[in-house]
Formats: C-alpha cells, structure tokens, sequence
C-alpha cells in the first residue's frame, strides 16, 4: 500500500481525461474556490516554465466506487447559479479507468476552465439578481504583445467576454490580438500555427509583434499539448481511512480547507445512502436566504448536529466525536432536527433578528435544541397557545445576544443548558438559566449600566432586534420597516443650520442621535411610505385628527406627553423619549 511516481502527462492528456470522465473529484474534496486572477497566474506560470508542484491522484478500487461520492469537474464556473461540482454521471465509464484527485484539484480546475470552460463573476455595482451581472467569459492570452511591465506577468492572459476579446483585436490602436487559449488543444502539429499567422496576416519576419505572435503560439502549443507537465503521484491503496489520512495530511497546507471540510471527509466515507455533503449545502444555502438572511456555515450545522443528540455526550467539535457511531446517530435524527433548525431561523427572524445582529450563530443552539426534544411543536411560530414561550424564548435570545454571552470556549455552556432543557418538561426554563449563571460571565440579567451602554452602542443597522421587543405587539412577518421620527433628511448640517441649529455642539448631538433608539419606530409599509420625509408634529396631526386616537399612537410609540414637537426640540424629545423606551425595556428583559 504504497504512493508511487508515475510517467508525466501532457496537459491535454489530462484535459481530455477530465473531459471523459476518467478523472473526478471525490467528494471529501472542497469546491473550488479560485478567482480569474489565480488561474491566469497558473498559465502564465507554466509559460514562464515554473514548476506547478506534483499531483496526488487515487486509483479507485472497484468495491470502493460506490462507496465514495463523486463529483465531475466545473467546466462552467458561475458565481451565482454554478458554483457547485454537480454527482459524476459514471454510466458508460469503465470503472478501471477511475483516478479520484486526492491533490491538485485547484490546479486542475483552473486548466479546464481555461481551456475547455468559462468564468462568470458578478460584474461589480450590479444587482445579485441581475443576470446580466454574470457575462460569460473565457481565457484569452494577447499574442501581439507582453503583458504590462508594472505587472508579475510576462504574457497576457485574461478573461474576456467573446464580444471584448473580439472587439478590442479589431480595434486598431490597440494593437492586441486576443487568442481564445482552449483552441489550442486543437492544433496537432506546429504546421497549424503557421496557417493560423498566414490567415491573420501574422507572419512578416520584420515585424517583432508578428514574431513574438509566433514565438507565444508555439510556446502554449508546446506547453499545453507536448510538455510532460503533470507530474504525479498514484495511491493504489485500497483502505479507505489510508486514503483519508493521506487526504488530510496533504491538505494540511496550502489554500488551508476549514476544519468541516475535514470533517466530512470521514462523514461522507461512513454515511451510506445519504450524500451528506450536498445535503449539508443546500440546507446552509436555504437557511441563510430565510427571512432577512443569515450567516451560517457548515462548522455551524454540524456542531448543532452534535448538540441536539442526547446520545452524543461529548460535543466538541472535533474529527472523534465524527465517528461511525454517532453518525449513526444523527441520521436516525436527520430530518427532525432538518426541521427543527429551519424553525429556530424563521423565529429568530421574527424576533428581529438576523446576519447583521446576531454576534455569536452558536446562541441559536440551544433554541433548535429545545424545538428538537418537543418534536417540534406545529405551529410553534404562530399559534397562540406558544404565545407566552416565544416570549421568554425572545427575550433569552435578545439578552443572550445583546449581552454576547456566547463567545469563544461554549462548549461546557452549551451543554449546560441542554442538560437544563433536557431535565425541564414544560416551558424553556429561563428561571432555571437565570440561576445557574448568575453572576458569572454567561448571566443575561440586565443592569442599568447594561442598559445605558445599550443605547449608546445600538445604531439603525442593529436595532430591529431591540424594536422587536419594544413592539410586542408588531408580527414582523408583516411588512414592517424601520422609520425615523424626525426624517434623516434633516440631519444635514445644510438642513440644521436652516432650521437655526447653529451651536457646533448642539449640531453633534443632532446628528449623533439622529440613528438613535430615540428617535426609530416600526411602523407598516404604507403607513411609513405616506409619511416619508414630512415633518413629524405635521404628519401626526394630519393623520390622527382626534385626540383619542393620537394619544393611543403616541402611547404605543413612546411619544413623550406634553412637550413640544417641533424639530428645534429634538434634545428633549430624544431624553424623554429614551426614557420612556427604558422604563419599557426593564418590563421586556430580565432586569436586575
């Protein structure tokens, strides 16, 4: 069982194996992650004739073949809609034929794209949903002239759109001619290059352009199609933990693969039945797109994997606790706690929270946790009878997050809390919490001090998640936004010296204040649409012309009674109104 060096390959050969099928990417493999600028480095290295270090490939064993997955090479990479290898198709493959990419895979990518594929990147400043924001590009390589000498390069490879590539070779002052580099593969002998310069009228001996086209031809012919290249090593062993180990050790360097990719190299291994992988992408993607979005990973998924398995009692997050055993486990449970991790995400969401303000992804842990051991109750997000739970669920969170009691080393405290949960039959057991950590670094019981820093710290891109329990009566799965009492239109010093705010001072205070608690509500779509940048005391008295039903908004709102409305009095408005929101705040959160 043994790693020997084997007879170079061209890289068309290599190419033209990929393209059959003979080469393919087992799935403890990391998706490829290289950029434009990385593959054009890679040729131009090769045409500078640097080494490109060796390959590790496997020689797969019939009776492993379908106990490992698959994966085809990109040929077409898209950064939106086809970043992921898609399974290998190995129907009308000899299965003799099967050399799995243990290392190189980058490398290998890169030369496909190059020569047989495409890269669409999104175009910067357009709309992620735009599709125009992704052309398709290819690689083409300047055979008139050097790259810039400002530049690491010596030619000039880029990726260009078939309209740019063609567009600037015909333009006259730019004295480019841009080679589409994959038609290369085509050409069988050196006498395709001269009848390509002689139809393109590329061949006068005096002109150094027309040269240096000749000598940039022949050197990608040489380099692609006769240069033994590829220089590797081929594992023939046939235990597969051998094949993982060496996968890891050589993975160890380099464009470093996080610790969940190596991970799943031995999930992938054990778990039959199940592509693992995949799944465990899809579910990342779906979960970060709910509600106004998330940012999850795989470290995260598995980790809350571990936790939700009473029969899994050491849950670090490490390569042991990945073994056979608690594989087994946590595929029995698989789809539950699917379900109940989807429902922790939908409900945090409508607690106001999501990417933008959740500090630690761990603090959703123990909620996915307590949905899992009640089997997840149905209609747990709208019913009324969870009505009083979601509550004490909301403010756990928000003081957990808020409080960022969920940092580094959590795994002796999220275990405490599940063994809480565990040993609890009823309602999530905040009193129970309370106790436990009181006084220690984990305790979510607010002080004054606590509170005051929460307000000078929380600005309008974080302060959904305290609105939300400012307005307990707001469902944010409606169309609910954030307004500005007095509109940010004013909050210029152009619009604050007009309105006779002059004091350098007071104009701070103004602007400082002007994305502050005090002066944020929620209000509908509409409603907030209607009143856009109008002037606050106008707008209230315009659209609640009675007295009843004015108080009733400025009650509900924290609108301070009796004091003057105008934008002159925008301090007072902002203390009184502060201190109205922290009276609140005190009733909604565990308060010392």
């Amino acid at each position: 069982m043994k790693s020997s060096f084997q007879t170079p390959k061209t890289i068309n050969e290599v190419v033209m194996d990929i393209d059959k099928k003979r080469y393919l990417i087992p799935s403890i493999q990391r998706e490829f992650v290289w950029n434009t600028e990385q593959i054009t480095k890679l040729f131009d290295s090769l045409m500078k004739d640097y080494p490109i270090n060796s390959f590790l490939f496997w020689k797969v064993p019939d009776d492993k073949i379908n106990k490992f997955g698959f994966y085809e090479f990109l040929r077409d990479y898209h950064e939106r809609d086809n970043r992921h290898n898609v399974n290998a198709d190995l129907n009308g493959v000899n299965s003799n034929d099967i050399t799995a990419v243990l290392d190189g895979q980058q490398r290998l990518t890169a030369l496909y794209i190059g020569l047989k594929g495409s890269y669409a990147s999104k175009t910067p400043y357009k709309r992620v949903e735009d599709s125009d924001a992704y052309p398709q590009k290819k690689l083409y390589l300047n055979i008139l002239q050097k790259a810039d000498k400002t530049t690491e390069y010596l030619y000039d490879f880029r990726f260009f759109t078939e309209k740019e590539a063609r567009e600037d070779s015909e333009n006259c002052k730019s004295n480019n001619y841009w080679f589409p580099v994959g038609e290369i593969l085509n050409y069988k002998s050196l006498n395709d290059i001269n009848l390509f310069l002689r139809k393109n009228n590329f061949n006068d001996p005096e002109n150094i352009n027309h040269n240096f086209a000749s000598e940039t031809l022949t050197k990608l012919f040489e380099v692609i199609n006769k240069d033994q290249t590829i220089n590797y090593y081929l594992e023939t062993g046939t235990d597969l933990n051998h094949v993982l180990n060496i996968f890891i050790r050589v993975n160890s360097g380099g464009t470093q693969l996080g610790y969940s990719d190596l991970l799943l190299s031995f999930i992938t291994a054990q778990w039959e039945g199940k592509n693992v992988r995949e799944e465990i992408i899809k579910c990342v993607e779906e979960f970060n797109s709910l509600g106004l979005g998330f940012n999850l990973n795989k470290d995260w998924f598995l980790k809350t994997c571990l936790v939700l398995c009473d029969e899994i009692e050491d849950i670090s997050f490490r390569v042991e606790n990945f073994n056979q055993r608690n594989m087994e486990i946590i595929k029995k449970q698989w789809d539950k706690i699917i379900v109940s991790m989807r429902m922790t995400l939908k409900l945090v969401n409508i607690f106001g929270f999501n990417r933008h303000n959740i500090k630690s992804n761990n603090a959703l842990i123990p909620i996915a946790y307590y949905l899992f051991k009640n089997n997840n109750p149905k209609n747990f997000i709208d019913s009324e009878n969870y009505k009083e739970d979601r509550e004490i669920i909301k403010k756990w969170f928000f003081s957990s997050t808020v409080l960022q009691v969920f940092g580094a080393s959590t795994d002796s405290f999220l275990s405490q809390i599940r063994k809480i949960i565990c040993n609890n039959n009823e309602k999530f057991p905040i009193n129970t919490i309370k106790d436990k950590f009181r006084g220690s670094r984990r305790d979510i019981i607010f002080t004054d001090d606590k509170l005051e820093n929460l307000f000078e710290e929380v600005k309008k891109n974080n302060s959904l998640a305290v609105l939300s329990i400012l307005y307990p009566w707001v469902n944010l799965k409606n169309n609910i936004e954030i307004d500005h009492i007095f509109p940010k239109n004013l909050f210029t010093n152009k619009s604050l010296k007009k309105n006779e705010i002059t004091e350098s001072n007071i104009i701070d205070y103004y602007i400082e204040k002007s994305d502050s608690l005090g002066n944020l509500q929620l209000l509908e779509e509409i409603p907030n649409k209607e009143k856009s940048d109008k002037d606050f005391k106008t707008w209230l008295y315009e659209t609640f012309q009675d007295e009843t039903s004015r108080n009733d908004y400025m009650k509900k709102h924290y609108i301070p009674q009796n004091i003057d409305l105008d934008f002159s009095n925008f301090e007072e408005f902002i203390r009184k109104r502060e201190e109205l929101q922290k009276q609140a705040l005190k009733k909604y959160l565990f308060f010392l």
